[in-house]
């Protein structure tokens, strides 16, 4: 089979661009990211330094995700993509694929796993209040009261007395809302551009950004007296990174942008559910109840949302 047969091939067994798959990539990507929190509030602790860790595991990520996006997607898509695409894959790359990493995984290194689980989960609301002007999505009374729910049900995972704010926290915080601005720009662009060329340049030309601050920096010289278990974590990390990355977009491309990220919420249960087994106690009532509410409220707002897109295109066909 020559290469353009399988890209046909490949093409024609792509996911259904429908919201049903959105909603399930969109939990396939929580549940990667909750594990992902858990890892890397120790991975970025075995580096020396967490811009080199950030930047080497997402240079594991980008390889991977190039050549995922050069097995499925014909390049007659890419070369559609006007200046104007390019653009906002650019702006992607810096504000979601290379900035806030350096400020995240330089916050985690400061910071506790369950602050940094917290703080990173309220990406949501912001999402939220952003995609209401600039993507013209609707939030109803009953959308309101189960992002209202997923909110409490994160407080009570992360009790008051495990967030400390510092100077960690404040980098996380502001990762967060730049990846915030992030999935409003991909969500514009992805109706255009396929999920993977998005993906694979999100973290392409960001390391490009990061690989450039290193050298800036003076950091790049410490890469080379890593030790091969230092190395495991980054290529462990990588890869975890890239399946998140390409469930994310795919999810984004199909689903509201609010939707997809107050489903995210159910990362966070999943990051204390890990921490409890490596504490070896479960964790109390009040947690499990703050849990049990995000899980719910996340399967409430994907049900409601499948099911107000099928009325739709009842009431569309009659």
């Amino acid at each position: 089979m020559n290469r353009a047969t399988a890209r046909t091939a490949a093409g024609s067994r792509r996911v259904p661009d429908s919201l049903r798959w959105g909603v399930g990539l969109a939990f396939a990507a929580a549940l990667i990211s909750g594990f992902a929190i858990f890892v890397n509030g120790f991975a970025v602790k075995q580096l020396p330094d967490a811009a080199v860790y950030t930047t080497l595991k997402n240079a594991v990520a980008a390889l991977v995700l190039v050549g995922l996006a050069a097995m499925t997607v014909r390049a007659a898509e890419v070369r559609a993509m006007d200046r104007r695409s390019w653009l906002k894959l650019i702006a992607i790359a810096i504000v979601g694929g290379s900035v806030p990493f350096l400020l995240f995984f330089g916050g985690l290194a400061q910071a506790t796993a369950p602050s940094a689980a917290f703080i990173q989960k309220t990406l949501f609301i912001w999402v939220a209040i952003f995609a209401v002007p600039f993507l013209g999505e609707r939030l109803g009374l009953a959308q309101l009261a189960a992002l209202a729910v997923l909110l409490g049900g994160q407080y009570l995972v992360v009790q008051p007395s495990g967030v400390l704010w510092g100077t960690g926290e404040t980098m996380i915080a502001a990762a967060t809302l730049l990846w915030a601005v992030e999935a409003i720009l991909a969500k514009r662009l992805l109706a255009s551009v396929p999920s993977q060329v998005v993906g694979a340049g999100r973290l392409g030309i960001g390391l490009v950004v990061l690989l450039g601050y290193l050298l800036v920096t003076g950091r790049a010289s410490t890469i080379a007296a890593l030790s091969s278990a230092q190395w495991v974590w980054v290529l462990g990390t990588g890869l975890i990174l890239s399946a998140y990355v390409a469930t994310w977009f795919a999810a984004l491309r199909r689903a509201p942008a609010s939707l997809v990220t107050a489903i995210l919420v159910v990362g966070a249960p999943i990051t204390a559910i890990l921490q409890a087994l490596q504490k070896g106690a479960l964790p109390g009532t009040t947690i499990l109840a703050g849990q049990l509410l995000i899980v719910v409220a996340a399967i409430v707002l994907a049900v409601y949302a499948v099911r107000t897109s099928a009325r739709r295109d009842v009431l569309a066909a009659a």
